[in-house]
């Protein structure tokens, strides 16, 4: 079964390092210990994801990291709604800068469309662009935007 992925905007944090400090601030609080998104929807492709997907973070109109999923688990809040929550991999791993316009919630993203890893076979070993930078590249058509 090839792997899906979902891609989610990172709102509140402006880099890879935010994220990395909001989610080990909470990390005592977590079950586990394991970072975890939780949202409204449950995943239709739930299979799919759980064959090796990640969740790539927006930051400020680009991916720039991923993290595994490593299960969903159903929680219910104080209003006594069902939600999911995305239990993530603590290890958040960066990727090629790749253009992304605004969405709202979590979208699906195929293998292929995935950016790859930085330092991974056929990324560039080049230091990835600031993030304005490859912003203001990806509007004029220099890189390729993302839907």
């Amino acid at each position: 079964m090839t792997a899906v992925h979902l891609v989610k905007l990172c709102v509140g944090a402006e880099k890879v390092e935010d994220l990395a400090l909001w989610q080990a601030a909470r990390a005592d609080s977590m079950p586990g210990g394991l970072p975890r998104h939780v949202t409204r929807m449950w995943p239709k492709r739930e299979s799919e994801l759980l064959a090796g997907g990640s969740l790539y973070w927006v930051f400020k109109g680009l991916i720039l990291a991923r993290q595994r999923v490593l299960r969903l688990d159903e929680v219910v809040t104080e209003d006594g709604i069902r939600r999911c929550a995305i239990v993530l991999d603590p290890e958040i791993v960066r990727t090629e800068a790749r253009p992304r316009r605004p969405f709202q919630g979590w979208r699906y993203l195929a293998e292929g469309d995935a950016p790859p890893d930085m330092g991974a076979q056929g990324a560039t070993s080049e230091p990835a662009l600031p993030p304005s930078l490859a912003a203001a590249l990806a509007e004029i058509g220099v890189l390729k935007a993302s839907a």
